[in-house]
């Protein structure tokens, strides 16, 4: 690993997404840290890879502009650029805006809204450097209506966050990614103990909505999925090769 090898700095990374993540851009050949709040975590995720020369990780709380500035200093110290941020760090409350508990709304909001947009401010100046890419990890809950459902009114921010992003950063040469995964078996899920059951036919929302649902369920969902996953590949493979005004978000569910 050189040390022109591209940098990536994730959030949240010493788990699920982010962690897979990280282990796909270090088999690629490039240099990566993660954030995370948990340190035993981070250290296991280290000792599990190894612990490689291109990994660095950093406790702090991505809903800190502290935190996040200084995972960005750390990571420009040691690697010297920074080619893309991964706004990872997330997770939902799984209750509803009329039957839930407001008391863990808060860091749920914090978390998943003003993570994503702390990450882009303290990343912006490395990142018109190396005309660099910011990646937002969103959801199909970003959308899709679901009933009382406050962690897809985060996710709805971010879709917009991710819009209007790009249509200030492209000017810088940045690049905007917005990913909008469906049910992924991940941590994320721990509070059910694995993935939750699928709602019944009737309560699901691609069967209230129009064409975006019904492109994403049945038959066509396989085909779905695979356009958007090829989709996403081009972008990636040709981010260097696009032009700002041309850098537009690539959404759907993977």
């Amino acid at each position: 690993m050189s040390d022109d090898s591209p940098v990536a700095l994730i959030t949240g990374g010493g788990s699920g997404i982010g962690a897979a993540v990280a282990r796909q851009l270090l088999d690629a050949g490039h240099r990566v840290a993660v954030t995370g709040r948990g340190e035993p975590r981070l250290r296991a995720f280290a000792e599990e890879l190894g612990n490689p020369d291109g990994l660095l990780t950093f406790v702090g709380n991505a809903a800190e502009y502290g935190d996040i500035g200084a995972a960005v200093d750390g990571t420009l110290k040691e690697f010297g650029r920074l080619d893309t941020v991964v706004a990872n760090a997330g997770f939902a409350t799984h209750d509803t805006v009329a039957g839930g508990d407001p008391a863990g709304w808060t860091e749920m909001v914090l978390t998943n809204v003003l993570g994503p947009a702390l990450l882009i401010r303290a990343s912006i100046d490395a990142l018109k450097e190396t005309r660099g890419r910011i990646v937002l990890i969103g959801s199909v809950a970003g959308f899709i209506h679901g009933p009382g459902n406050i962690y897809g009114a985060t996710k709805w921010a971010v879709t917009g966050l991710a819009e209007n992003a790009r249509r200030e950063v492209t000017e810088f040469g940045v690049g905007v990614t917005l990913v909008a995964p469906g049910r992924v078996e991940t941590p994320f899920w721990n509070g059910y103990g694995s993935l939750p059951p699928r709602p019944p036919a009737h309560r699901r929302p691609d069967r209230r909505l129009g064409g975006v649902g019904r492109t994403a369920a049945g038959g066509r969902r396989h085909q779905h999925r695979r356009r958007t996953a090829d989709r996403a590949a081009r972008l990636t493979r040709g981010a260097d090769r696009l032009t700002p005004d041309t850098r537009r978000p690539a959404v759907g569910p993977l």
